[in-house]
């Protein structure tokens, strides 16, 4: 009886021990993303939601300690992400942020949580440089990247006839990394880039850009954009006529922005994505809880954040503390198994590999019902999705 009185009272120690090891005896999270611009559709407000299906779905505690959730807009300008980001970390304690949808956002907060010493896990964001020359110790990329949309959509393409291309890009970080990621995609599958254009971020005009890339008489416009600049880009081609002559290829598009465009405009278009709602029993089981929340389908980013949410809390439970290091290595350790993944793993230079999907939007007479708007035509492997981690140039790798 005395040894298994003893026995108690060490197992109650090492419980006590393991709760204190939660900094100020909660684990914070953050999502930093746009809220109300250009963005909104397929991060904000839907991230929030998503991450906060996650903490709930977990529990609602970790170690016997409360999650609690933090969310701002960064209004995609960089120094208004790290001017939240160094309030979060500083003041309000915040222990992973999550989110950052725009690649100079990311970027900035990737940099400020190594000084800081915090998590950040990128699901919005697509910039290779985050895996590259900037990758962190206390960083990761999770749901796609601008080579893996590169690799499915361009090899495609060029493979079906449009051998050459004309490029209508965003003009900073994200659409940089997306065009040259495409381009060498092109010239490697032995087709021609003709030339290329770049756009203010949120622009409501791209006349004189779309008249660049007619004239160059490319098969292929290839959009170098995301969220309000691709759903306008493909509208606006429209009104030119461009699709009757030249075809477009999304280099990043989500359902959001096929919904707003309308089947009409968007039919037959491919483009790559980490997830789409109507795969299998398991993605519509997710996405009809979150569709009962949020009242839009998921996009790939929202769903990522939920993964990566999901990921970070298991990752505190295995390693008895929301300390950054021990967390990050059960992370990179462990599997990444949901409804979006299946069999992930992360790479040293914080790079998740998993399956990419190239999808095609349906006619209008195809769609059976509300949201049914894509079917997957290939899947990519991961192995084959994302850049080879010797290719990176992560300073963290040993080559």
């Amino acid at each position: 009886m005395k040894s298994v009185m003893i026995s108690a009272a060490v197992l109650a120690l090492l419980a006590g021990t393991a709760q204190a090891q939660v900094s100020d005896d909660v684990v914070k999270i953050a999502v930093l993303d746009d809220m109300s611009g250009v963005y909104a559709d397929l991060t904000g407000p839907g991230g929030v939601a998503a991450v906060r299906m996650a903490i709930e779905d977990f529990g609602g505690k970790v170690l016997g300690k409360s999650i609690d959730l933090v969310f701002a807009d960064h209004q995609n300008k960089a120094d208004v992400a790290a001017a939240a980001g160094r309030q979060w970390f500083d003041v309000d304690k915040v222990d992973m942020v999550t989110g950052l949808g725009n690649s100079a956002v990311a970027l900035a907060i990737q940099q400020l949580a190594r000084e800081k010493n915090r998590i950040n896990i990128v699901s919005g964001a697509a910039s290779t440089d985050l895996t590259g020359k900037s990758c962190s110790p206390n960083g990761l990329h999770w749901t796609y990247d601008t080579y893996a949309l590169a690799k499915g959509t361009g090899t495609a393409a060029v493979k079906a006839g449009g051998d050459t291309w004309f490029f209508l890009t965003a003009d900073y970080a994200f659409g940089h990394s997306l065009e040259a990621n495409t381009a060498n995609v092109v010239r490697a599958a032995g087709g021609k880039v003709l030339g290329a254009v770049r756009h203010p971020l949120n622009t409501p005009d791209f006349s004189s850009f779309l008249l660049q890339a007619q004239g160059s008489g490319a098969k292929i416009i290839g959009l170098a954009n995301a969220g309000g600049d691709t759903i306008n880009s493909i509208k606006q081609a429209g009104e030119f006529g461009i699709g009757k002559t030249q075809k477009l290829a999304g280099l990043l598009v989500t359902i959001t922005d096929v919904h707003g465009v309308g089947l009409k405009a968007a039919q037959g278009l491919l483009f790559t994505e980490a997830f789409y709602w109507d795969q299998n029993e398991a993605t519509r089981a997710w996405s009809k809880r979150f569709m009962e929340r949020h009242k839009n389908a998921p996009t790939m980013i929202q769903a990522g954040m939920y993964g990566a949410t999901m990921h970070y809390l298991k990752a505190v439970q295995a390693a008895g503390t929301d300390e950054p290091k021990a967390v990050m290595a059960k992370m990179k350790e462990a599997p990444v198994n949901d409804f979006m993944t299946k069999n992930g793993k992360i790479r040293p230079d914080g790079r998740l590999v998993r399956d990419m999907y190239l999808l095609q939007v349906k006619a209008p007479e195809e769609s059976k019902g509300p949201w049914d708007y894509m079917k997957v035509v290939a899947t990519i492997p991961g192995e084959e999705a994302f850049r080879p981690v010797s290719e990176g140039g992560c300073p963290l790798v040993t080559q």
